[in-house]
C-alpha cells in the first residue's frame, strides 16, 4: 500500500496510528500542503480532491477522507466493534468528530500555527465550537473508558488525532479531566506512535 501524507495533519496521523496499531506496512509519501503539492496534476490525477491522506492499495484501488481509510482498515480487527450498534456508535462518533469537532479544533489550530496574523478573527468562534466539543466529550467520558465500549475502536483514534494537539489551538485540555484521563489512556497503547514520527521506510 502507499499512504500519501502529510506528518503534522491530524487526519493523517489518524492512519498512520491505526496502521501502527494493527502492524501494517505501507509506503509513505509525504506531501507538503503549503507547497502546493497535493494540487499538482499529478496527484490530483490520484485524488481530485487534493487532500491527503489518500490510501492507495497494492491493486491500485484509492481511498480518500481519513475516517473512510479508518473504517477500511480496521474492519475484522479488534478496532471496529462486532455488534451492529457498537458499529453504528462508533460512525456516529467519527461522523461527529468530522461535523463539530474538526472543523474547529483543528482550524484553530492551522491558524495558530500558520495563519495567526491573516485570520486571527475567526478564532473567537472557533474557541467557543471548539470547547462545546470538548464539553460534550468530557461529558461522555464520565463513565466511560473509551468512546464506544471498554476498549480504544477507530472512534478513540479519529478523535484522538486533533484532540491530543488541541492545546497548540489555544484550547486549555486540563479543563476537561476527562479527556484527559481518555487521552493519557489512548496514547498507553504498547505500539502508539507520536504525530511527529516518521514511518519506518
Amino acid at each position: 500500500m502507499k499512504l500519501y501524507d502529510y506528518l503534522p495533519s491530524g487526519n493523517s496521523y489518524k492512519v498512520r496510528l491505526l496502521a501502527s496499531y494493527l502492524g501494517l506496512s505501507y509506503d509513505w509519501i509525504n506531501l507538503d500542503i503549503h507547497k502546493g503539492e497535493t494540487q499538482t496534476p499529478q496527484y490530483k490525477a490520484l485524488n481530485p480532491a487534493g487532500q491527503i491522506p489518500l490510501l492507495v492499495l497494492d491493486d491500485g484501488r484509492k481511498i480518500a477522507e481519513s475516517n473512510a481509510i479508518l473504517y477500511f482498515l480496521a474492519e475484522g480487527t479488534p478496532y471496529f466493534p462486532c455488534t451492529a450498534f457498537d458499529q453504528a456508535k462508533c460512525l456516529q462518533w467519527m461522523f461527529w468528530e468530522q461535523y463539530r469537532h474538526e472543523p474547529s479544533i483543528a482550524v484553530a489550530r492551522f491558524i495558530h500555527m500558520y495563519k495567526a496574523d491573516e485570520r486571527a478573527d475567526e478564532l473567537p468562534r472557533l474557541m467557543e465550537r471548539g470547547n462545546d466539543a470538548l464539553s460534550v466529550m468530557d461529558n461522555h467520558l464520565a463513565e466511560r473508558l473509551f468512546f464506544v465500549g471498554n476498549a480504544p475502536t477507530i472512534a478513540d483514534i479519529a478523535l484522538y488525532a486533533y484532540t491530543h494537539v488541541a492545546g497548540e489551538g489555544g484550547f486549555t485540555l486540563s479543563d476537561y479531566p476527562n479527556v484527559t484521563a481518555w487521552l493519557d489512556r489512548v496514547s498507553d497503547h504498547p505500539k502508539h506512535i507520536r504525530i511527529t514520527d516518521k514511518p519506518a521506510t
